[in-house]
């Protein structure tokens, strides 16, 4: 019988996304020299993504861990959230958030 192999994440004040360094502590995204600032659940769904990169992260799964329920208003809130998230990664194109129709998000990196 096979383990699931779990990601390690490492020290979560310090961890790698393409070009960018990304501080869940700090709630901010480093690009050069270039400092964004992140909200708290832009920070959360971020590491929740991190946590599952090149897998798929499943709607239902962010919506009830981030919001606490999953009804229409908080998916429309969290795609809000996925595209402000996209925008503060795009100055590294091999970084990508993919929407898999009805199912979740991948962050590709």
């Amino acid at each position: 019988m096979k383990r699931t192999q779990q990601q390690e994440i490492p020290n979560l004040s310090d961890i790698n996304i393409g070009n960018y360094n990304f501080s869940h502590h700090k709630q901010e995204l480093v690009f050069k020299q270039e400092v964004i600032k992140l909200s708290n659940r832009e920070s959360e769904l971020l590491l929740l993504l991190y946590k599952n990169k090149n897998n798929l992260t499943d709607r239902k799964i962010a919506l009830l861990s981030l919001w606490g329920d999953d009804s229409f208003f908080n998916t429309r809130t969290m795609d809000v959230f996925i595209t402000r998230l996209r925008k503060h990664l795009k100055k590294d194109e091999r970084i990508e958030i993919l929407n898999v129709r009805g199912m979740g998000y991948k962050l590709i990196c």
